[in-house]
C-alpha cells in the first residue's frame, strides 16, 4: 500500500505528525510549516493562525502517494496551557470524515468524535488527546508540559505524556540563528516519539522528522532539515543500542533445546519431541528427545512446546523502532518492500553490527515513475535508461528483487522486467496505473503485492487511474458481486498458477475497508486487551467513508470475498507469502488466522510464513526450516499453532542467531501485557 514506514499506521499518526504553534500570548500571529519528502519536495503544509483573543485555527494538508488527510482545527487554551475547547473537521488519509470536539462543562471533560464519546471528571492540568487532530497538538502539549514541575502531563481520556531532552543543535537562516532541542516524548504509542522543539519558557515544536520519509519544519528554516535529521538518527541510535543491550541475552557457544516438538516447515507437519543443538548461531543437530549427549554451555527445557523456524514478514517497511514488535511476535526476517535507500542501508548495517534489536532484513528495491502521485522512495524514473540504472544499483547492492509502483510508465514495464531478470532479480510490485494484473503477469512480474491490486484486474480499464483512492473504493464496492466461478476469474487464476506468480495478499491491512467509526478493528481485536488504552481507543477509528448500513454490508461482504479469493488461489496452486504492511508482529499473526479462514490448515499457514518466506526471499539456503547447518532463527510457542493457529500469539522464546529474546520482556518494555510466560535459558 505505502512504501513509507507504517510502524503504527493510523494509531500513532496524529502523535507522530504533531507540530504546530501553541497560543501562549494574545498577539495575532500566523506561522507556516512545510511538509517535505524525497529530499525537499513539498507534500503538504500547515498554517497556524492565532487571533487577538488567543484562539487558534489550523489549516493542515498532507498528500503522499495519492492520499492523505485534510483537516481544519480550532482550539482555545487555559492558563495552564491545556485545551479548554477543541474541534477538528475534515477527511482522514483514506477519505473517512473527521469530526471531533472537546469541551469543559460543569467541572467535567466532554468529548465526541465519529468513533467515540464520553465524559469524566476534569483532573487539574490534564490535556485532551485528540484522535484525528492536526500537527498542532504537540506544540500545545509541550507548552503545557513546560508549566508542570513534575514533567508529566495527564491525558484525557487516559495516559500520561512525558518528555525529556536528548540533544540540541544550532539552526541558521538569513543571518539569524537559534538553538533547538531534540526531545523524546513517551506515554503515547509503543515507542518514543522524537521531535525538535524551541527552547525557553514556552517551547513549541520546530520540526518533526521521520528519518527517510518526512521532514516537517517551520517555513524558512528548511535548509536545516537534513542536518537535524542526521543528528536525530544519531540520538535515536544511541537509545536503540541501549534497548538492544537490555533486552538481548547472548547465547554464544553451545545451547541445547530439549524436548521440543519441531515443526517440519518443508512438509507442513509437526514432529515428535526432539533435542536441537545450537552452536554460535547455527543449528548443529536435530535428534530424538534424549538422544543428544553433548554437554552444552546452556540448556533450554522446551517441555514439549512447539519449536518453529522464525517467521517471515514478507511485506514490511521497516523502521529502527519496529524490531521489538517483530521479535516479540516471532518474526526473525522481514522483507522490506520499499524504503529510503540510504536509510535502509544504514539500518541493515546497524543490524549486522548488532546495534539494533531487529529481525534480519531482505530488501526489495523500489522503483516508481515520475508523476504528481509519485511515492518518493527509492528511485523515481522517467526513462528506460533511468530504470536500468536503478536495477543496476539494486543488483550491485545485493537486492534479490525490485518492486515497481503505481506511477511506473506502463510502456517501460516489459523491458524493465526483462532487464531485471537478466541481472538475476525477481520483479514484483503494484499494478501500474492504466494496467491490469493480467498485463503485468504477462509482461514479467514474478509477484504481485496486495490482494486489492490482484482483484482490480476485473474492475479497471485503460482509463482507470488507480493512483488515487479509487484502488480501495473500487475493490470495496465491486468485489461483493464478483463471480469467482466465472470464466474470466478462473482463467486469471489459471494464468497465475501456470506462471507460478507469487501473491502477497496483506489481507489484514485491508480490514480498514469494512471498519466503521466506533467499531473495534478486527485486525487487532484479539490483541487489543493487551495494548495500552490510547492504542485501544485508536483501534476504533475508521479510515474509509462508509455512509450507511447498506454500504457497510456491501464492503464487509467484499472483504470476506477477498479472504475467500486467497483460499481459491492457494487451492489452485498459486504461491502465497505472508506479509503485513501495517503494525509489525500483530498483523502477521492475524494474517495467518485469515489464511486458515480462507481454507488452509494451520500447518499450511505456518508453512507459508516460514518455508515460503525463505523460498521467495531467496534465503532458503540458510533459514526457513529447522535443519542442521542453517541459522538458529527459532521461536518456541507455548501452545500448538498447528492445531489452533491463534496459539501463534503465545511466543515464549525467540532465538535470533546467537541472541535470545524473551517476548514478555519486550512487551513489558513497550507497555504491552505479555501473551506468554518466558521459557528461560538456563546453565548446564
Amino acid at each position: 500500500m505505502n512504501p513509507a514506514p507504517r510502524s503504527l499506521t493510523r494509531i500513532a499518526l496524529g502523535l507522530c505528525l504533531s507540530l504546530g504553534l501553541a497560543a501562549n500570548a494574545l498577539a495575532a500571529e500566523t506561522t507556516r510549516y512545510l511538509a517535505l519528502v524525497d529530499g525537499g519536495k513539498q507534500a503538504g503544509h500547515q498554517t497556524v493562525t492565532q487571533a487577538d483573543d488567543g484562539s487558534v485555527s489550523v489549516d493542515f494538508i498532507f498528500k503522499d502517494n495519492g492520499r492523505g488527510p485534510e483537516l481544519k482545527e480550532t482550539y482555545t487554551l487555559g492558563a495552564d496551557g491545556t485545551y479548554r475547547s477543541y474541534a477538528v473537521k475534515g477527511t482522514s488519509t483514506f477519505g473517512a470524515p473527521v469530526d471531533e470536539r472537546f469541551w469543559i462543562e460543569g467541572g467535567k471533560a466532554h468529548w465526541k468524535s465519529t468513533s467515540d464519546q464520553g465524559e469524566q471528571a476534569l483532573a487539574p492540568g490534564s490535556q485532551y488527546s485528540p484522535l484525528g487532530g492536526t500537527p498542532a497538538g504537540f506544540s500545545v502539549a509541550l507548552a503545557a508540559l513546560s508549566k508542570r514541575s513534575d514533567g508529566k502531563l495527564p491525558l484525557i481520556p487516559s495516559g500520561t505524556l512525558s518528555v525529556r531532552k536528548v540533544a540540541e543543535a544550532q539552526v541558521q537562516r538569513d543571518g539569524k540563528s537559534q538553538t533547538v532541542q531534540l526531545v523524546a516524548m513517551t506515554g503515547v504509542g509503543l515507542t518514543p516519539t522524537f521531535a525538535w522543539a524551541t527552547q525557553g519558557e514556552n517551547p513549541r515544536l520546530f520540526a518533526f522528522i521521520f528519518p527517510g520519509f518526512l521532514q516537517l519544519i517551520e517555513e524558512g528554516w528548511q535548509g536545516n532539515a537534513d542536518a537535524l535529521e542526521a543528528r536525530q538518527k544519531t540520538a535515536e541510535g544511541e537509545a536503540l543500542v541501549d534497548l538492544r543491550q537490555r533486552l538481548g541475552h547472548a547465547i554464544a557457544g553451545s545451547t541445547l533445546i530439549r524436548n521440543a516438538r519441531v515443526f517440519d516447515s518443508e512438509h507442513a507437519k509437526l514432529g515428535p519431541a526432539s533435542d536441537v543443538l545450537l552452536r554460535d548461531g547455527k543449528i548443529v543437530s536435530v535428534e530424538a528427545a534424549g538422544a543428544t549427549k553433548v554437554k552444552a554451555d546452556r540448556t533450554i527445557d522446551a517441555n514439549n512446546k512447539v519449536l518453529l523456524p522464525g517467521l517471515f514478514d514478507m511485506h514490511g517497511h521497516i523502521t529502527r523502532w519496529d524490531g521489538g514488535l517483530h521479535l516479540a511476535a516471532g518474526v526473525t526476517t522481514v522483507r522490506d518492500m520499499g524504503n529510503d535507500n540510504t536509510n535502509l542501508q544504514q539500518m541493515m548495517a546497524d543490524i549486522r553490527a548488532g546495534k539494533l534489536m531487529a529481525p534480519d532484513v531482505v530488501p526489495a528495491g523500489f522503483i516508481e515513475g515520475e508523476s504528481n502521485f509519485s511515492a518518493r522512495n527509492g528511485f523515481v524514473i522517467k526513462t528506460l535508461d533511468d530504470a536500468k540504472k536503478a536495477v543496476d544499483w539494486y543488483a550491485e547492492h545485493g537486492y534479490p528483487q525490485v518492486k515497481i509502483y503505481n506511477s511506473f510508465p506502463k510502456d517501460l514495464l516489459r523491458d524493465t522486467a526483462a532487464y531485471a531478470h537478466s541481472k538475476g532479480l525477481r520483479v514484483s510490485g503494484h499494478v501500474p496505473a492504466f494496467m491490469r494484473a493480467q498485463d503485468v503477469v504477462e509482461q514479467g512480474y514474478d509477484e504481485i503485492q496486495h490482494i486489492n491490486q490482484v482483484l482490480l484486474n476485473f474492475f479497471v480499464d485503460d482509463k482507470t487511474d488507480t493512483r488515487t483512492l479509487t484502488r480501495f473504493y473500487l475493490v470495496a464496492d465491486k468485489t461483493a458481486d464478483l463471480d469467482f466461478d466465472s470464466k474470466p476469474v478462473q482463467d486469471f487464476i489459471a494464468l497465475l498458477a501456470s506462471r507460478q506468480t507469487v501473491i502477497d495478499p496483506t489481507l489484514t491491512t485491508f480490514d480498514f475497508l469494512r471498519q466503521r467509526p466506533g467499531e473495534l478493528s478486527q485486525a487487532y481485536a484479539a490483541v487489543a486487551p493487551n495494548l495500552p488504552p490510547d492504542l485501544q481507543r485508536g483501534l476504533r477509528v475508521a479510515e474509509m467513508n462508509i455512509p450507511d448500513d447498506a454500504t457497510a454490508a456491501r464492503y464487509n461482504r467484499s472483504y470476506e470475498k477477498l479472504v475467500e479469493f486467497v483460499g481459491r488461489l492457494y487451492k489452485a496452486g498459486v504461491p502465497i507469502v505472508a506479509g503485513t504492511d501495517a503494525i509489525p508482529g500483530f498483523t502477521l499473526q492475524r494474517e495467518l488466522e485469515l489464511y486458515v479462514q480462507a481454507g488452509m490448515t494451520p500447518s499450511q499457514a505456518l508453512q507459508v510464513a516460514t518455508w515460503n518466506g525463505a523460498k521467495y526471499s531467496r534465503t532458503l539456503d540458510n533459514r526457513g526450516s529447522i535443519t542442521p547447518g542453517k541459522r538458529a532463527d527459532l521461536i518456541l510457542v507455548d501452545g500448538d499453532p498447528t492445531a489452533d493457529i491463534a496459539d501463534i500469539r503465545k511466543v515464549a522464546l525467540v532465538v535470533r542467531g546467537d541472541v535470545a529474546y524473551y517476548p514478555s520482556e519486550i512487551d513489558e518494555a513497550l507497555g504491552i501485557k505479555p501473551f506468554a510466560a518466558p521459557v528461560p535459558v538456563g546453565a548446564q
